[in-house]
């Protein structure tokens, strides 16, 4: 993944046409050319890069030899393209691949191109966005800060309802449905048999801000001190006593994967896309910014007895 802005621009009229078979909206997607990341394609564009480099090629000769422009290795290797299974089968045998690790490595060019769950919930999910929910789908770490609102993957459903309201453009009701169906799902991951580490920094802001009412916020709350308490989760409250702090211009995610030559990643949404990047100086930057807000938060305890407080009195 480069450094770059993703925006919806015209693709939103395909994505988000859900009075259709979603399955018809991803073939045709997949008919145009376009390329939709998934878990399996982001994997497949990490392992290409890595044979090559292990083959001791550099882009620009495998390019040469491929018969392509340097430039089409380059968004393959970096999952902004999609590679057919014959040129994967190339690119294996010029770096020197065969047997088992080629056979499996041809099959995940293959699954690379079927849609994952989420595609189902086009209309859920901008175009922008379905990078993101690829990476924490693979992520082994998510770190994070935020500024007005609990994380998505967090959120209970009559929360989710209420942050939609306020959208200037809100969604029609199939379109509210399947955001909450999207955002259900990743959260089930945290209960999962191979759960990702989560470690979340919530300014007080985004729990004294009564969001959908006192019963909707005190449910929220509540539902942060169950997932709180699960192994793979630690929760902190950054308090207002703090002061100022390094990551008041906004909320951000910090990724890490198992693999080691897949880069942390980190990821700002807004209104209309999302930025990410994997430079190494931008990145350290951010994970020094987590350090400093960890260690400026209220401990675990601490931030689960400030929510049960804070839902105590919406009670």
């Amino acid at each position: 993944m480069t450094d770059s802005i993703y925006s919806e621009g015209a693709s939103r009229k395909v994505l988000l046409e859900t009075h259709q078979n979603p399955m018809t909206v991803w073939s045709r997607i997949v008919a145009k050319g376009r390329h939709i990341p998934t878990v399996a394609s982001a994997r497949l564009a990490r392992e290409l890069r890595a044979q090559r480099e292990r083959a001791g090629f550099n882009q620009e000769a495998v390019a040469e030899e491929m018969g392509w422009a340097e430039s089409k290795l380059y968004r393959i290797e970096n999952d902004k393209s999609r590679v057919l299974q014959r040129d994967v089968k190339r690119l294996l045998k010029m770096y020197g691949v065969d047997g088992e690790e080629a056979d499996a490595l041809v099959e995940l060019a293959r699954l690379a191109r079927e849609p994952d769950w989420w595609h189902q919930y086009s209309g859920a999910i901008p175009e922008w966005f379905q990078v993101y929910v690829v990476l924490e789908a693979s992520a082994s770490h998510v770190f994070g800060y935020d500024t007005e609102l609990v994380s998505g993957i967090m959120q209970t459903e009559a929360y989710t309802r209420a942050i939609m309201s306020t959208a200037p453009s809100p969604k029609n009701e199939q379109e509210i449905e399947n955001t909450i169906t999207v955002r259900t799902t990743r959260q089930a991951r945290l209960f999962g048999e191979d759960p990702p580490e989560v470690w979340l920094v919530l300014n007080e802001a985004v729990i004294r801000r009564v969001v959908g009412g006192p019963t909707t916020m005190r449910d929220q709350l509540q539902h942060l001190v169950k997932l709180a308490q699960l192994r793979n989760v630690c929760l902190q409250i950054l308090p207002f006593s703090v002061g100022e702090h390094g990551a008041m211009h906004g909320s951000f995610k910090l990724l890490k994967f198992e693999a080691t030559d897949d880069p942390d990643r980190v990821y700002m949404e807004q209104q209309i896309g999302g930025l990410y990047t994997q430079k190494t100086p931008e990145v350290d930057r951010y994970k020094l910014m987590f350090d400093h807000l960890r260690a400026q938060a209220l401990g675990p305890e601490q931030s689960i007895a400030m929510l049960r407080a804070v839902a105590t009195e919406l009670t």
